[in-house]
């Protein structure tokens, strides 16, 4: 945690302090930023870390994990009884009045409104005005660092080389009457494994009707066979197997057939289209040193597809931080389930993925790209066209 850079962003952005507070796990944003990740230190009881615009910063813990944050530097205040909470409390955030806090007014940004609202009420009867950390979390837990980047670049080959072997795959068993999109899947599930690739979940494979369900799973259970003729969508992301590496995350469409569908081409042009305009906007706002916020870039891309006639079939954002969780807490591509008025900043990572979705077959094309000091680069191959796949 860099102290002295957070003070100077608190004193610019005219703040008196960042208060990171968990509660069993519930703040995860705060638990990163104050290195808790990466330890073996249990921490069952509230604490507290406050971070001044000036001086030195001050802790709160629990006596039973008194050194919880010992790792941290500042002054130590700690309570065991619920009255030494609040006495302690009233120490740790003495001289304070705008202090940021994982919250975001009226929830609109639930990825930032981490702390619960006794809490924030109990700050308030303290005397605090709590503000949003969206963009201090922008700052300093959402930008990656050189480590971070290498992974996620490699994360992303080797996502690549798992969808060119579906792709394969799929193409060699299509003729055999047993493929279907669980097997598929699985097939890719042993690929992650096998290339030290680790997710929250597994990938998506949806046939037909199947792909204009944007959070569609096959499970043993429940799941479609693969035919000749057939729009196939994959959805795969993941990362590496080791602490700090952060997520790649694709969607590429594949058709069972000898020559592509006119209407499956269609619709996958206009999304790429939607794809191409959005990448388009950030590289060159990025490149010229105009600030860009995520709800602009979706803005961009839904035109397109709205102007196309498709705009009530394009419903969800146009992409999504990425970090350590494949949906990540910086600013996403959002003017449609949110207003995301964070600003796309360099050292930050998000994906772009347009799609249409339709009753009878639906299309996405997601990409990745990153913001450096100078530029912003997609960081892995585009699908130009259905991949044909008989």
């Amino acid at each position: 945690m860099d102290i002295a850079r957070i003070q100077e962003t608190l004193r610019t952005k005219q703040l008196d302090g960042w208060l990171l507070y968990d509660f069993h796990g519930s703040n995860p944003i705060a638990r990163r930023i104050a290195g808790l990740n990466d330890t073996d230190k249990l921490t069952t009881r509230r604490w507290y870390y406050l971070i001044p615009a000036r001086g030195e910063p001050r802790m709160l813990v629990h006596d039973i994990e008194r050194h919880s944050l010992a790792h941290l530097p500042g002054e130590r205040l700690i309570y065991a009884r619920h009255d030494t909470l609040q006495t302690g409390l009233e120490s740790l955030i003495r001289n304070m009045q705008k202090v940021a806090i994982e919250y975001s007014p009226d929830c609109a940004i639930p990825y930032v409104s981490r702390v619960d609202a006794g809490t924030i009420d109990h700050l308030r009867r303290l005397g605090i005005s709590p503000v949003s950390s969206g963009d201090l979390i922008q700052e300093f837990e959402a930008t990656w660092d050189k480590q971070a980047l290498d992974s996620h670049r490699t994360a992303s080959t080797r996502l690549h080389e798992v969808k060119d072997r579906t792709f394969g795959f799929i193409k060699e068993h299509l003729s055999s009457g047993t493929l279907s999109e669980y097997n598929v899947q699985q097939q890719m599930v042993g690929w992650f494994n096998e290339l030290n690739l680790v997710s929250d979940c597994s990938p998506v494979v949806a046939v037909q009707e199947n792909s204009g369900n944007p959070h569609y799973l096959p499970t043993a259970s429940s799941h479609c066979a693969i035919e000749s003729e057939q729009v196939v969508l994959i959805d795969l992301w993941a990362k590496l197997d080791k602490p700090g590496s952060v997520y790649a995350d694709i969607t590429w469409v594949g058709y069972t057939g000898k020559v592509p569908h006119p209407r499956a081409s269609e619709i996958f042009d206009v999304a790429r289209a939607a794809r191409e305009t959005a990448v388009k906007l950030v590289t060159e706002r990025v490149e010229t040193g105009h600030p860009i916020a995520g709800w602009e870039v979706d803005q961009a891309a839904r035109t397109v597809i709205t102007d196309a006639g498709f705009g009530d079939r394009f419903i969800h954002r146009t992409g999504h931080n990425l970090g350590e969780e494949v949906h990540g807490n910086g600013a996403h591509l959002d003017n449609y389930e949110t207003h995301d008025e964070r600003l796309l900043i360099a050292g930050s990572g998000f994906t772009i993925e347009p799609g249409i979705y339709l009753e009878e077959f639906g299309v996405r094309t997601e990409i990745n790209m990153f913001i450096s000091q100078e530029k912003a680069r997609v960081t892995g191959p585009r699908q130009s066209e259905l991949t044909l796949l008989a």
